[in-house]
């Protein structure tokens, strides 16, 4: 029985993982979605209660097993001790933040909708990042769209030119804004080495080179491509 197979009938079953593991997490090192929940589960201290399964999804190509996880067929998934399947790199944070009594999301307040809403921007940004992967590594040549892809790095461009502009944000608590900011950028030197957002972006190149000091952001760096 493979990984995918096994993970696939805890969530049914809704078994109780291995004691020296409290959770399981599908991932991939090159997926920034998957680098955010790893940095926040470093920063919250709970990286030795996950056991780190490693996943591989692409489109066009099938993985009935991963999707008996989830039918989104998506990285990453958190499979907790109970077998609940929890989807979405902000819910994942969001259950380990609740989980280690953490401050990565505040609980209530104005700052709570400003750090969703932000937070949101950033999710935008890396769906659109990754779309623009998609199109130039994998859609046949001939079937390509430029338009289409140029409007999603826009996106993407202009939501860094946004961030360029919030001092509070860039100079705050460490939370689940930066730590997507980080991913945005790590993802953008990992498969966009010459988009040349450092030089377009300087404070978000001076952000970037203080939170590589983290032990969790530095770890947690996507293999060379």
């Amino acid at each position: 029985m493979d990984c995918f197979a096994s993970l696939a009938m805890t969530a049914a079953s809704h078994g109780a993982l291995p004691e020296e593991f409290s959770m399981k997490l599908t991932f991939s090192p090159a997926s920034p979605f998957a680098r955010k929940v790893r940095i926040a589960a470093i920063e919250l201290g709970l990286i030795d209660k996950i056991e780190f399964i490693p996943s591989t999804v692409a489109p066009g190509t099938a993985n009935d097993e991963y999707s008996k996880i989830t039918p989104l067929k998506k990285l990453p998934v958190l499979i907790t001790n109970d077998g609940d399947v929890i989807l979405d790199s902000y819910v994942i944070v969001e259950y380990l933040n609740e989980t280690a009594g953490g401050s990565l999301i505040p609980d209530y307040g104005r700052r709570r909708w400003q750090v969703k809403t932000d937070h949101s921007l950033i999710n935008g940004m890396l769906d659109s990042m990754l779309l623009c992967r998609y199109e130039k590594a994998v859609r046949p040549q001939g079937l390509q769209w430029p338009a289409w892809n140029d409007d999603h790095w826009n996106r993407a461009w202009t939501g860094m030119a946004r961030f360029e502009k919030r001092d509070d944000v860039l100079g705050g608590p460490l939370d689940i804004v930066q730590i997507g900011i980080v991913c945005v950028l790590g993802y953008a030197d990992f498969r966009f080495a010459d988009c040349g957002w450092r030089k377009a972006y300087p404070k978000l190149d001076k952000f970037h080179q203080k939170m590589l000091e983290r032990p969790s952001v530095k770890i947690s760096v996507p293999p060379a491509a």
